[in-house]
């Protein structure tokens, strides 16, 4: 799940100083975002406590991914990385539908979690990641120092933590496990407060309204969702005590 997006086609957009233009735009990226959220949170739901919907997906005795389990598992990624290769040849339109199926996809995905922590686990630490995650963001929209050379190294730690993760698939070590967690939570903590500040900043140099505009406000969406939902991951792993 730690999955990252960075820059997309950020790097052509001219940064000018237009307060009103940014707040506007910073708010139509977390609508977005809370759109996602709340549709990943639905498909995660019923996929977890519907019996019949939760047959598509795993062994209804063993608890095991089936066939079509584990292309759901690994279904998110392509849609990331169908969008980052297709950026600019996709239509607005054609991005939002991709980007609501990624988050109903990636719903299917996380309802395996209600299997591993018990309901009252993660409805804590999902209110906990909401409010970690919210004073993050503001503090990177209110900031005024400069977090790029923050946000490069809290990069470069996201990429250690995906090798480290790979390798311990093989290694099977839970103190690795933890370190991993703790790290991923700080990672993902400082990437909120980067992106947010990056955003604040397209949204600064691009003109309302523009088709362009409403395109890099689903991509924005899509970077806040991926850093709260990793987030949340990490917290729910170090906070796990409750694991099932």
């Amino acid at each position: 799940m730690e999955t990252k997006i960075s820059d997309y086609s950020y790097e052509n957009v001219s940064v000018i100083e237009n307060a009103d233009a940014s707040r506007k735009f910073i708010a139509n990226v977390f609508m977005w975002m809370f759109v996602a959220l709340g549709l990943s949170a639905l498909c995660s739901y019923i996929f977890a406590f519907n019996p019949q919907l939760s047959s598509l997906l795993r062994d209804p005795e063993t608890g095991r991914s089936n066939l079509l389990g584990m292309v759901v598992m690994f279904a998110p990624l392509i849609f990331i990385l169908l969008v980052r290769f297709s950026f600019n040849k996709l239509s607005f339109v054609a991005l939002t539908l991709i980007f609501l199926a990624f988050s109903a996809v990636m719903g299917m995905s996380l309802s395996y979690i209600f299997f591993a922590y018990s309901v009252g686990t993660i409805s804590s630490v999902f209110i906990t990641s909401a409010v970690v995650f919210g004073v993050m963001a503001v503090g990177g929209y209110i900031t005024h120092q400069d977090l790029t050379k923050f946000g490069s190294i809290m990069i470069m730690l996201l990429v250690g933590i995906i090798v480290a993760s790979i390798l311990n698939i093989f290694i099977g070590s839970s103190g690795l496990d933890l370190i991993i967690s703790y790290v991923g939570v700080a990672v993902f903590v400082g990437l909120t407060a980067y992106d947010v500040q990056k955003l604040k900043r397209i949204g600064a140099g691009v003109e309302l309204g523009d088709a362009s505009a409403k395109k890099l406000a689903i991509m924005g969406a899509l970077t806040l969702y991926l850093d709260f939902v990793n987030l949340f991951l990490m917290l729910l792993r170090v906070f796990g005590g409750n694991r099932r």
